[in-house]
């Protein structure tokens, strides 16, 4: 992990990963977890809001203690960790109008082309062709055909492809 990692797309892999190994014997870490997953995908898609914080702390300290096992029990760990130490990841998701954090991961990332330099090394590597148009007038990332793999910012040599 670097610096450039989304917590909140953090916390959703190591739940995700949780929910999908749940043996699904107790309701505290099926239904908690599986509750707890929407809310972070929620708030990862700019929709979220306070309360659904302090849902999410709810649902954990409830999984934490009632969960019978040790993979219920630990599964909302990486939620609350991340929640401690970088909230301010969480409320800028849906604080700046669905703006991912500077530090955002390829999975938050909405890429754009911005400059006038115009020398298409994005579009020659872009490995689904979402970005289209010409030198003249500029090139445009198709938002629903981008997979967020962070191609064309790695490539970029003139800054021309942003993360907002």
């Amino acid at each position: 992990m670097t610096e450039d990692d989304c917590m909140v797309d953090i916390a959703k892999f190591y739940l995700g990963f949780c929910v999908d190994e749940s043996c699904g014997k107790c309701a505290p870490c099926k239904i908690g977890g599986w509750q707890m997953l929407r809310l972070l995908e929620k708030i990862a898609d700019g929709k979220g809001e306070e309360a659904d914080l302090e849902k999410i702390k709810r649902i954990a300290q409830a999984m934490q203690k009632a969960s019978l096992c040790g993979l219920g029990q630990s599964a909302p760990n990486p939620v609350l960790s991340t929640l401690n130490y970088f909230a301010e990841e969480y409320v800028n998701m849906w604080s700046t109008k669905n703006a991912a954090p500077a530090n955002a991961s390829a999975a938050a990332i909405r890429d754009r082309v911005r400059s006038m330099q115009r020398c298409k090394l994005c579009v020659t590597n872009c490995p689904t062709k979402a970005i289209s148009g010409d030198r003249q007038t500029g090139f445009v990332i198709n938002q629903a055909q981008c997979v967020k793999c962070g191609k064309c910012f790695e490539v970029c040599k003139f800054e021309a492809v942003a993360r907002r």
